[in-house]
This record gives structure tokens, C-alpha cells and sequence, in this order.
């Protein structure tokens, strides 16, 4: 009953919180986002999938424990380790599916971020002239 699991050697955060609204500097953070809450995805499936295996695996020997005539206690200690394996694997599929829906949404603001600004930014890239700074017709 071993996982495959191991820990990564990234950044906690896929795309960096920094000051950076440029179009494209937005639309790079936001498919890193996507990307990483798609893997994250994949990957709590795969825990979910080991852990319902373990759970299984658990009461399986839960049962040869007691076909073997074992104290009782024994019996119930892997019987608890078994539900609480499923419980915990219910939870991560709550978790995957959530990180599922990010993952959808952060997909669709990279796409309504490009249909909203993309032109604008096409514009504003290819034209020699300087732009002016934030703000600059508040006056």
C-alpha cells in the first residue's frame, strides 16, 4: 500500500502575482494557471483512484485477519483504516472536481480577456507612435 506520490521541486505558484497586467503577460498567467489546475486535476484522480484501490485492498485483508482467527481488534483497526481511506478518497473527488471547474473557468477568462482586449493589443503592438501612460487623459 505505497503511493506514487512524491514532492516537486516548483514554485508553490504556477503564475507569479506580480504587477504585470501587460495583455499578454495576463494571457501567459492565465493558461500557466490553466495548465497547472488541468494537471492538478489529473493528478487528484490518480490519488483518488490509489486510495479507493487501498481501501479495497484494506478490507480484503480486514478479511483475511479475521479468517485467520486474529484478536478482533485487529479486525476492527483495519476496518477503520478502510473507511477512512474511502471517506478520504470521497474528499479528494470533491477536490479534483473543483479544481476541474478552475480550471474550466480560468480557461474561459483567458478566452473573454482575449476576445475583450486582443484587438486592442494588436493595435497597440504594431503601431510605432508611443502610448501614453495610465491615466494620462485623466487630467
Amino acid at each position: 500500500m505505497s503511493s506514487d506520490l512524491a514532492p516537486r521541486n516548483t514554485s508553490a505558484a504556477p503564475a507569479p502575482a506580480d504587477g504585470d497586467n501587460r495583455y499578454k503577460a495576463v494571457q501567459a498567467k492565465l493558461l500557466k494557471l490553466g495548465k497547472a489546475m488541468d494537471d492538478a486535476t489529473l493528478e487528484l484522480e490518480g490519488l483518488r483512484r490509489s486510495m479507493q484501490a487501498n481501501a479495497s485492498r484494506t478490507e480484503d485483508v480486514a478479511r483475511d485477519i479475521a479468517n485467520a482467527d486474529l484478536d478482533v481488534k485487529f479486525v476492527e483497526l483495519t476496518n477503520n483504516v478502510a473507511v477512512a481511506l474511502g471517506g478520504a478518497a470521497t474528499q479528494v473527488r470533491k477536490l479534483a472536481d473543483t479544481a476541474e471547474e478552475t480550471a474550466d473557468l480560468t480557461h474561459q477568462a483567458r478566452r473573454t480577456h482575449s476576445k475583450l482586449y486582443g484587438a486592442l493589443d494588436d493595435i497597440r503592438s504594431n503601431r510605432r507612435e508611443k502610448t501614453p501612460k495610465p491615466a494620462f487623459f485623466n487630467r
